[in-house]
């Protein structure tokens, strides 16, 4: 029985609206609306309306009034805010597990044990990394000159967050940019709006001024690219397939902003004859069915040196088996839908294709009875396709595993690297060395040796190749929302006149 309990908390009030602009909740203004859909049953959970361009417009005037003040803030004031805010967002933590499942159809225990604790996380590691945002020391680098470089926020900033972590991405887009004085408006997926809205009011009730957080919720076609596009908008950071991100570099492109592109992926999860067995059909599951395979970052292409391979392929198959599919808000569930009918339909497609030139081991089909309301499919185990096939080179975004064999270790490697693809990777073998090269020479933005899918807020999350590039997390990502200056002085008060001679001569 799907019971979701108390999902929608009292903090987030539908008839108000699902857009947050200067510190309030209000309607859209396109004339459209929208529903948000619990993939688990198929039921409406709330119908909202939609932004349009003249919310959009709201919301970046908003950003752009509230900028001087929050940028004119003390790295200590911010840090303060950042620290409330954390400690809001723990004392909420199950109102935001709660909602993050009901709208994605991610089991409860996901959300309570990595979103949640991941966003506490990140939110705590910007309230510290507030503090730490500095420039270079000064120095006299031209004679009796004496220059510095002072760091400095952009000024409002638009991002565009994707449906599969919705909680983590507004975090990812919101943390970084705020703790280095910048404002923001962001549109998260109209698919799920519920954890966003309740981010932004949660930093409100911290103390983080009016309109340095809004949230605009509408189409990516009318919302999504008219924050690209507007002329008040300094930069724009945007998660979500590549073919939408050559959109967005397009329309940016107009305004010359900076960029923030995080964008597909098709993890590949190279297993060395050498590598323990058991830990790599283990990690293969667990790296392949994250959030059920809903993550830019999952293992997706298997490559099994051959003398494992069949024994890969029969121990990764009856693990999967093993994996229980079920109601998210249940204890024992492992798996829950997909976002919706569409994305599942779309996974099956691939799948249904594949049976003409591959082997379907396991899975492949969406489950009966009581689950069959909801976006289900089962855990779906792919062996001997060809490397230039579809579900070998295309992001599809569902919980398959495709296994493919290698013989040496340059063309485990080479494999590894045959897809325009480059966000992550994870090698697995007991030796040092042969490990080692695999970082090296594998091109992707994280490459996990003996694991995949573990992330920190210490370090970057970004990618390589048609993966996009700029990083999320981190002190790399707290860089790219400043910009930096070269200020110079002239410590004699003559050099000015000196130049003067030098080009114009005595006059």
């Amino acid at each position: 029985m799907h019971n979701p309990g108390n999902a929608t908390p009292d903090r987030f009030p539908a008839e108000e609206g699902a857009q947050f602009i200067a510190g309030r909740l209000t309607r859209g203004t396109s004339g459209r609306t929208h529903a948000v859909v619990d993939p688990a049953s198929g039921e409406e959970v709330l119908r909202y309306e939609l932004a349009g361009t003249a919310d959009v417009d709201r919301a970046v005037a908003a950003a752009r009034e509230a900028f001087p003040g929050w940028a004119g803030a003390t790295p200590g004031e911010r840090s303060d805010a950042l620290h409330r805010f954390a400690a809001i967002l723990a004392d909420r933590a199950e109102d935001f597990a709660r909602a993050e499942s009901l709208q994605c159809g991610k089991p409860l225990k996901l959300s309570r044990e990595f979103d949640v604790p991941g966003t506490i996380d990140n939110t705590a590691f910007f309230a510290g990394a507030a503090r730490l945002l500095q420039g270079q020391s000064a120095g006299e680098y031209s004679g009796d000159h004496t220059s510095y470089i002072r760091r400095e926020p952009i000024g409002v900033v638009g991002s565009i967050a994707p449906w599969n972590y919705p909680l983590q991405m507004a975090a990812w887009k919101v943390l970084p940019a705020i703790a280095a004085g910048n404002t923001i408006v962001l549109k998260p997926a109209e698919l799920t709006p519920l954890t966003s809205l309740l981010f932004a009011r949660a930093a409100t009730d911290a103390g983080i001024p009016d309109g340095v957080i809004n949230i605009v919720t509408g189409t990516g076609r009318e919302a999504g690219e008219h924050l690209v596009g507007h002329p008040d908008v300094a930069m724009t950071s945007f998660t979500g397939s590549t073919a939408v991100g050559k959109r967005v570099a397009e329309i940016a492109t107009a305004t010359v902003k900076r960029l923030h592109l995080e964008l597909g992926g098709k993890a590949p999860f190279v297993v060395f004859d050498d590598a323990d067995l058991e830990a790599a059909a283990h990690g293969a599951v667990a790296g392949s069915l994250i959030n059920t395979g809903q993550d830019c970052t999952a293992a997706t292409r298997a490559y099994v040196q051959r003398p494992l391979y069949e024994a890969f392929v029969e121990r990764t198959a009856a693990l999967m088996e093993s994996v229980r599919l079920g109601d998210p808000f249940a204890p024992g569930t492992d798996l829950g839908p997909l976002i919706s009918h569409v994305q599942r339909d779309r996974v099956a497609g691939f799948v249904d294709r594949a049976r003409a030139y591959a082997r379907v081991v396991t899975g492949g089909e969406a489950p009966g009875g009581e689950l069959a309301k909801g976006a289900y499919y089962r855990p779906t185990l792919i062996a001997d396709a060809a490397q230039d096939s579809e579900v070998v080179q295309s992001e599809i975004f569902g919980p398959v595993l495709v296994v493919l064999p290698f013989d040496t270790d340059d063309e485990g490697i080479a494999l590894a690297n045959d897809t325009p693809y480059g966000l992550a990777a994870s090698a697995w073998s007991r030796d040092v060395y042969r490990a080692n090269r695999a970082t090296r020479e594998i091109k992707a933005g994280c490459v996990w040796v003996n694991d995949h899918i573990p992330i920190i807020s210490e370090m970057p999350h970004g990618g390589h190749k048609s993966s996009g590039y700029g990083k999320d997390m981190s002190a790399y990502s707290f860089e790219e929302y400043t910009q930096i200056k070269h200020v110079m002085f002239d410590n004699t008060a003559v050099a000015a006149k000196d130049w003067h001679r030098t080009v114009f001569g005595d006059r």
